[in-house]
């Protein structure tokens, strides 16, 4: 018997062992899509990936929307072992956990609720019903045990066992029915979300809630404007403050209104408030162009500063300062890049969509990496790329100081990729794919026909890519591999594996088999 218990309590001492996880979207509270952990995969074997795995879950795509990216865990212990898991969340209210070693189902959750009223018609890919946040994995507690967090379609959130997929805590309210949260963030025992396109009648906003708090009181801050639709939701910084795009509407702070811009909110007792913003100059130029700024930024540290990168749809990066973003008018940044792209001032197919990157390589150098749609800025000029970019691409930038002058200095464009989509980094290797998603929302012959059955049978497959986060160098490609698009999903990257969800609702594993 004391030899069986000392077996079991040192199985689950591994299993508190760190490994590469990937616990939230974007890897991270500050968003950065770094994973700083990886050992496994490199520049030299990455050429070899091949698909070890896929899983057709039972999910029902919901308009353009389907799976979301999944969250990697090692060292969980289920009912059948250690195992590390792959966590997927499905727009149709299911959580699925998947051994990643198999490609497995070991459990799967599915949310119950009245079906609630629905805003806006059939067809409409701006508003789908059901869960549209992916989840967050909180940190193992005393005993091993994880938990994850999720916001069904009713807008509960729930706490489940990472193992075996039991509730741990009574769901409760946290947003409104069918009401687009983007994904969740953690940090000190607080979940952020943000939500958009006023779905269902919901505010466009920042949400929050204490976890800790018996009474679950939800904490909100909305800037009066259009969609808060950062691909990743909130970026989280060192000192708690949730950073937020916001969509078109008007700038006017004596007014509180902060459309098209980026805020800050902290929690502050039980209230949470607004800290800091930025605001383009030419806001109103964006607004009337339907060029918002949609996208999560990355925050970072450099030379003894906490900064970020963001962008919009007009194409631009932008550096900041998260102590002071845009100066002491809210209107300055650290720098501000030239148009990489839509120089046709395109309100779709076209500019900056989703979320940033950011990486620090074995020399110091800082990188923050975008991606674009659309064709190249004729005037925009890198020192290394890889063809004729038509239909997207992924650009890296160093992030300099000159003097005491900070400024993003492009090093290099990748190759061709059909609607690129947010960048993951590790272990110095930049992995991307193009979406194949066909993004048009206008015609020439039709007008305005944003309309999901239209846009599906128009799309193709995605495709991924590994480069070298130096050069951009292609690596690998998955050619014609992946059957489908995917529209808003993403990568995760964790202890030798490359994911990918589409919109047919399969999970795709790349990895090297001879070295598992």
């Amino acid at each position: 018997m004391l030899k069986r218990d000392i077996v079991i309590m040192l199985t689950l001492g591994c299993a508190l062992l760190n490994g590469a996880d990937w616990p939230t979207d974007g890897g991270n509270p500050k968003r950065t899509a770094w994973q700083q952990d990886e050992k496994i995969l490199n520049k030299s074997n990455v050429k070899n990936l091949k698909i070890l795995w896929k899983i057709k879950l039972d999910n029902l795509p919901q308009e353009m929307h389907s799976l979301f990216p999944p969250l990697i865990i090692e060292k969980v212990a289920t009912r059948s072992g250690i195992k590390q898991i792959a966590l997927e969340a499905g727009i149709s209210d299911n959580i699925y956990a998947i051994d990643v070693e198999t490609g497995q189902l070991i459990w799967k959750k599915h949310f119950e609720y009245p079906t609630p009223a629905r805003r806006g018609s059939e067809g409409d890919p701006l508003c789908p019903p059901g869960q549209t946040a992916t989840p967050v994995i909180g940190p193992a507690n005393a005993s091993g045990a994880r938990t994850v967090y999720a916001l069904a379609g009713d807008g509960k959130l729930h706490s489940l066992n990472l193992g075996d997929g039991e509730d741990v805590a009574a769901p409760y309210q946290f947003g409104y029915p069918n009401g687009k949260s983007y994904a969740l963030n953690l940090w000190n025992n607080l979940i952020f979300t943000t939500t958009s396109q006023g779905c269902a009648g919901n505010p466009n906003q920042i949400w929050a809630v204490d976890i800790t708090d018996a009474s679950h009181k939800v904490m909100t801050f909305n800037p009066r404007s259009g969609g808060l639709w950062g691909r990743t939701g909130a970026a989280i910084d060192s000192s708690g403050t949730a950073w937020a795009p916001t969509g078109d509407g008007r700038y006017d702070a004596a007014d509180h209104v902060y459309g098209n811009g980026l805020i800050g909110a902290r929690v502050e007792g039980t209230e949470l408030k607004l800290k800091d913003w930025f605001e383009p100059r030419n806001w109103v130029w964006l607004e009337k162009r339907d060029l918002d700024m949609q996208v999560t930024p990355a925050i970072f540290d450099f030379k003894g500063k906490e900064m970020m990168i963001t962008g919009s749809k007009e194409c631009r990066v932008y550096l900041l300062d998260t102590k002071s973003a845009g100066g002491d008018d809210h209107q300055t940044p650290l720098y501000r890049t030239p148009l990489l792209c839509n120089e046709e001032a395109d309100f779709q197919s076209a500019g900056i969509w989703g979320s940033m990157a950011s990486w620090e390589d074995s020399n110091g150098t800082r990188w923050g990496l975008t991606p674009f749609w659309g064709p190249v800025h004729p005037d925009f000029k890198v020192p290394v790329s890889y063809g004729p970019v038509k239909h997207g691409a992924v650009v890296a930038f160093k992030v300099e100081d000159k003097g005491g002058k900070y400024q993003l200095t492009p090093a290099w464009m990748s190759r061709d990729m059909d609607q690129a989509e947010p960048p993951v980094i590790a272990n110095g290797v930049v992995y991307s794919y193009g979406s194949g998603e066909n993004t048009r929302q206008a015609y020439a012959d039709k007008g305005l026909a944003d309309y999901s059955p239209l846009r599906i049978a128009a799309s193709t497959h995605a495709v991924l890519y590994a480069l070298d986060a130096q050069t951009g160098r292609e690596l690998y490609s998955s050619g014609d591999q992946i059957a489908s698009f995917n529209h808003f999903s993403g990568l995760s990257v964790a202890n030798g594996r490359v994911y990918i969800a589409t919109y047919d609702s399969v999970l795709y594993c790349f990895g090297i088999p001879e070295t598992r």
